[in-house]
């Protein structure tokens, strides 16, 4: 690896202006040096630049957060969910590759199919039931296929400081309405941006290839995590929030009911695991 000749490590970061990807730009840590790449800096859709960014740059990690993510805009939009998280996964990982860099691909609950009812373990079966959960599957295996030095990180949930999400979204809705509906019977593990960020580094700097899945301990529905959310939060809106079923909600893309993953593999590999998720959602409140 090129690393051991330099005094800094050097993380190039792709969708630098996401909500992952804004929150890996803004860590610091002696001896790392964070280089955020947004979609001005780089189109990972195209190849030759991808290519001739990092040999410019010579990362030693390339962390992969840049994607097509409107899952229910997916359905209707197939050729430019693949374009994103398959084509411009390949162009990533080969010019990590070209590079030698490690890569780490972010990945999605998604690429299973929601009918477990125990926790997903890294290496589970895959079966995405929507496009967008297909194309980063797309995207995963073009990773495995291009460069030895790779992880491939799935997580679920997401929620931080530096994007909508559902947190941020069930507060503006609060204060709008008296009454909100949420879902109760899909069943996941939130994720916090600030303990992913975190991880993520570890990893780059270890050689643990393989796949791992990373979420913040504990599970729960979406109700549950919104019953959270009101009580956590210091200044939250007073609503009145009532539970409900799936198809009270028809969405393009199916959801998943179940994607609690397991992320044993993490602690295997010596790397400690996120701490519960109700806890992760107070420290997003009072940071």
């Amino acid at each position: 690896m090129n690393q051991s000749s330099k005094s800094t490590y050097k993380i190039a970061i792709t969708g630098a202006g996401g909500m992952l990807g804004k929150e890996l730009s803004l860590l610091s840590t002696s001896g790392l040096t964070m280089i955020p790449l947004t979609r001005q800096e780089l189109d990972i859709t195209d190849a030759e630049q991808c290519m001739s960014v990092f040999q410019q740059l010579q990362p030693d990690t390339v962390i992969h957060c840049a994607a097509y993510t409107a899952v229910d805009q997916a359905e209707t939009d197939e050729a430019e969910a693949y374009r994103i998280n398959a084509e411009g996964t390949r162009y990533v990982a080969e010019a990590a590759q070209q590079a030698g860099a490690k890569l780490i691909y972010i990945s999605t609950d998604y690429v299973f199919d929601g009918s477990a009812s125990t926790p997903y373990p890294a290496h589970a079966p895959t079966n995405p039931k929507t496009i967008y959960g297909k194309s980063k599957l797309a995207g995963e295996r073009a990773v495995q296929a291009t460069l030895p030095q790779h992880f491939i990180v799935r997580t679920s949930w997401v929620f931080g400081k530096h994007g909508n999400n559902f947190v941020s979204t069930m507060l503006k809705l609060a204060s709008e309405r008296d009454v909100l509906k949420v879902v109760n019977d899909q069943i996941g593990s939130p994720t916090y941006t600030y303990d992913l960020a975190r991880l993520l580094v570890e990893l780059a700097r270890s050689e643990a290839y393989g796949i791992y899945h990373a979420t913040n301990e504990g599970n729960c529905s979406w109700y549950e995590f919104a019953k959270a959310i009101f009580e956590l939060c210091p200044d939250a809106p007073v609503v009145e929030l009532l539970p409900c079923k799936t198809e009270e909600f028809p969405r393009p893309a199916p959801r998943p009911a179940y994607s609690v993953l397991n992320g044993d593999d993490l602690a295997e590999q010596g790397f400690q695991s996120l701490r519960p998720w109700r806890e992760a959602l107070k420290h997003y409140f009072t940071e």
